[in-house]
């Protein structure tokens, strides 16, 4: 990789916070983005595909995690996985066809939506949320999918950071919605990363070493998912990104 052994180490702290998040809110992933760039020196294109690859991991992980602990609610998940397929590789399409600096303009104002919207708080009472029972809801499901794939495949952000707060904001329980967003990494990493080896670049060897610290972070997320205090791991989430997309921002432009 080329990077020195301060900036490995970082890396190797960085991304097992990433998949603490990815576990226990699902917006993280998009996180690792900004120190591939900065302390592994890869450009923007192959620092978001390389990302995009590592949440294929974490997402058959994490899916094991929360199926074996019955938090993943089938018939949400299958049509957001449905409409993210075709939309993930197309926006890998879109992606290698950005400038890089656009690109990281892109990528840093998607991070910082993410923290501000996760600091909101949620105005759903409980035992009053959606739980994709019928067709109008399994469509809106549908709709998800679709723009948590082209954004996932554009950015290399993962489709959690996308679905997580679509599904919330229409008022899906919230820790199916973490659920669905385990399963919804394999499909959209899977698709979007056939789109960036054919139109871009993956960086394989950086994409190994930090999946392994990313899946050790997973695992201690899922347990705090269902144990610890959600609005704290929601703020502290928050936090993180607008911080790391203002910074992000800055050093774009």
């Amino acid at each position: 990789m080329g990077a020195e052994p301060t900036s490995v180490l970082a890396l190797a702290a960085i991304a097992v916070l990433v998949g603490f998040f990815i576990g226990s809110v699902g917006v993280g992933g998009v996180l690792l983005i900004p120190p591939l760039v900065w302390l592994g020196g890869l450009g923007i294109h192959q620092a978001s595909s390389t990302a995009l690859l590592t949440f294929f991991f974490t997402g058959a992980f994490g899916t094991w995690l929360f199926h074996r602990r019955g938090s993943i609610d089938w018939r949400m998940t299958v049509p957001v996985c449905v409409g993210a397929v075709v939309f993930s590789y197309v926006g890998a399409m879109a992606s290698s066809r950005i400038d890089a600096r656009a690109l990281a303009l892109i990528i840093a104002g998607i991070i910082v939506f993410a923290g501000v919207y996760v600091l909101l708080p949620s105005r759903r009472g409980e035992g009053n949320y959606r739980e994709g029972g019928n067709p109008a809801e399994r469509l809106l499901l549908l709709g998800v999918g679709a723009l948590a794939g082209f954004g996932s495949g554009l950015s290399g952000a993962g489709g959690a950071l996308f679905s997580v707060p679509m599904m919330m904001v229409l008022g899906f329980v919230p820790l199916a919605a973490i659920g669905t967003s385990q399963v919804l990494q394999v499909i959209v990493a899977f698709s979007g990363t056939i789109g960036n080896m054919q139109y871009g670049s993956v960086d394989f060897h950086t994409a190994a070493w930090i999946t392994v610290f990313e899946l050790a972070g997973l695992v201690l997320g899922t347990r705090a998912a269902h144990a610890a205090s959600v609005a704290a791991l929601r703020r502290m989430a928050a936090g993180l990104c607008i911080v790391v997309g203002l910074v992000m921002l800055a050093r774009s432009l």
